[in-house]
């Protein structure tokens, strides 16, 4: 058995919050995420997990709850009522799976890739406005360095 030795107490470490990586990514993350959300609740009265569900929806068709909540790193309960908001306005369409009945495939209706097709120029075009403030360079290295800190945050599996 061995002994645990004390060590002199050592100061309480701080965390100084504005400094946090992780702390600061959200806030950003976030105040980005309701820029654009902005834009397309005003305009069509959805929510931000409505949107990420029909933006990964229309990028991969016929995917399940599951794997959408995968892709877009969203919590089962945000994905579950974002879909059945979905599905209720007519966005969204569910075909259960002939093999299984526990799942089932979700695919943008006609009346969704149409408002899919309006908000796609309103996003890029906040996201050219919010990288405007970067220069060439700066854009490349921000995605060298977006690419680098997701595979360390991930141990190497791929986020986008």
């Amino acid at each position: 058995m061995s002994k645990i030795r004390k060590t002199p107490d050592a100061p309480p470490r701080t965390l100084n919050l504005r400094a946090f990586l992780p702390f600061r990514l959200s806030v950003l993350s976030n105040t980005v995420s309701r820029r654009i959300t902005r834009l397309y609740d005003k305009a069509f009265g959805l929510s931000v997990w409505q949107w990420r569900v029909m933006a990964v929806t229309a990028d991969e068709p016929g995917l399940n709850a599951t794997e959408i909540g995968e892709r877009a790193v969203m919590d089962k309960v945000a994905v579950s009522r974002a879909i059945a908001g979905l599905i209720e306005r007519g966005l969204l369409s569910k075909t259960v799976s002939a093999e299984d009945a526990r799942h089932s495939r979700l695919e943008l209706t006609r009346e969704g890739e149409a408002v899919y097709r309006q908000i796609v120029p309103m996003a890029l075009d906040e996201e050219a406005r919010l990288l405007s403030a970067l220069t060439a360079e700066e854009r490349a290295d921000l995605e060298r360095l977006m690419l680098k800190l997701a595979g360390q945050a991930s141990g190497g599996r791929t986020l986008w």
